[in-house]
């Protein structure tokens, strides 16, 4: 076995997840609403706003080609990360290669080369919103792989996810606070558009450094047994679903994603068309958001050491359901719209941190089951292939969620916003039974060692 991994290294490993998360946490909370605008929010209209087929907006079908790519190219890099043999690591390398490109296009979807409604726009955004995710799965997918190799029992891999669930929430809220920064250069003189693109630009910079940290301090060989599979993609993806407890916990994982990636991008409209808040307060609503999965980090960690993982996920999703549900009548409560917004965050704080936290360990825990039991080591590819169904669910929500938006044929209409909770909370409803299906126990005893 190689040697431990020290504090101070995880520690790095998980700062390169507060990178990774600042640059997704941008597109995933601006992309739709800079791309389909209110007239409340001054910005302009860039890409065309119609609809095809009564449901699939432009915006719509981009990110869904989008999400779309971004998962068949998973299973691509988990292959070659674990079938590589570069000097510095397996994973590693392909970390240092994609951390620029990541934080450049993540820019650049937000820069429209024509300034107004056109096809050029939507033609460049297209292909910036691919180049993202391509350079994104790269720095991604070999990032959690390392997660199984870097932690050596299932306890190690548990404070491992504990740290990058840390510094996840860090990463999304400092994107959060994006409007709170494009508000300060707005009251310089700047137009939105323009102080959207310098906030982000400031935060793509921070993105950039911080996905350097794991690469510069950690020395991927002394610390991981990285011995490179000779198995090929399809002959991978293959052997990979047929782990038939992976199969339940990823199609549980895929529904999950479609869910709450329809509420987190509806976010925005609830609280400035339902609440009839500033767009200031979801940079509020964010923090408050982390700061309360946080407190709850410690006690999910001994938590799930006693009782198991899944019975925790479990209770997130039954929580997550009454979030969505409360979700869909946000503004018809009698009570100030501010302490509607609060209570939606106190109910969301224990299954975000929940989620936060369990499923990259059940999928590490899975990944060393599946090594144990055929001598191959291809964490890779079961990160990529879980990554590659999270982004299925992530491109099927984005579909479902402007073609919501856009029902009504005004993205302000109310009806249109509350029906992205009541499909949130559907979702969600299928994910709980997948998850049920899923038999925990016999992982375990496949990878305790008595």
């Amino acid at each position: 076995m190689k040697e431990k991994l020290p504090l101070s290294k995880q520690i790095a490993y998980s700062l390169g997840q507060f990178g990774w998360s600042l640059l997704s946490g941008i597109i995933g909370s601006y992309l739709i609403f800079y791309y389909i605008p209110t007239k409340e929010s001054g910005i302009s209209i860039f890409i065309p706003q119609v609809v095809f087929i009564g449901f699939v907006t432009i915006i719509g079908a981009i990110t869904m080609l989008g999400r779309l790519f971004d998962a068949v190219t998973d299973p691509w890099i988990a292959t070659l990360s674990d079938r590589s043999k570069a000097k510095k690591g397996r994973r590693i390398s392909f970390m240092q290669f994609a951390s620029l490109p990541f934080a450049l296009t993540t820019v650049l979807v937000f820069w429209s080369p024509v300034n107004g409604e056109s096809t050029m726009n939507a033609i460049f955004l297209t292909v910036m919103l691919l180049l993202f995710y391509f350079f994104l799965t790269m720095y991604v997918t070999p990032f959690f792989a390392l997660l199984s190799e870097l932690g050596h029992t299932p306890e190690e891999r548990l404070n491992l996810s504990t740290y990058i669930s840390v510094t996840w929430f860090l990463g999304a809220a400092v994107a959060s606070q994006a409007p709170l920064l494009w508000n300060v250069f707005q009251g310089m003189g700047y137009s939105t558009v323009v102080s959207m693109r310098i906030a982000l630009s400031i935060l793509a910079v921070i993105g950039f450094i911080f996905l350097l940290i794991p690469v510069l301090a950690i020395d991927e060989k002394r610390y991981c047994e990285s011995v490179p599979s000779e198995l090929k993609m399809l002959d991978s993806m293959k052997a990979t679903f047929k782990n038939k407890e992976f199969r339940m916990f990823v199609f549980s994982d895929l529904v999950y994603w479609i869910a709450i990636t329809i509420f987190q991008s509806s976010l925005l409209y609830y609280i400035t068309i339902l609440l009839e808040l500033p767009d200031t307060m979801f940079g509020i609503l964010f923090m408050g958001l982390g700061v309360g999965s946080f407190l709850f980090y410690v006690p999910i960690n001994i938590i799930a050491k006693k009782i198991g993982k899944k019975l925790l996920l479990i209770i997130a999703f039954c929580i997550f359901l009454l979030v969505y549900v409360y979700g869909a009548f946000l503004g018809l409560m009698p009570l100030d719209t501010t302490v509607q917004a609060y209570l939606m965050v106190l109910l969301a704080a224990i299954p975000m941190a929940i989620f936060g936290i369990l499923p990259n360990v059940v999928v590490a825990d899975i990944a060393e089951y599946d090594a144990r039991k055929t001598g191959i080591r291809r964490e890779g590819m079961f990160f990529g292939t879980r990554t590659f169904m999270s982004k299925i669910g992530q491109m099927f929500s984005m579909l479902i969620l402007s073609g919501l938006l856009l029902s009504q044929g005004d993205v302000s209409n109310e009806l249109s916003i509350r029906l992205t909770a009541v499909a949130a909370a559907a979702f969600c409803i299928v994910g709980l039974i997948f998850l049920l299906m899923y038999d925990e126990k016999k992982i375990l005893d496949g990878i305790t060692d008595k």
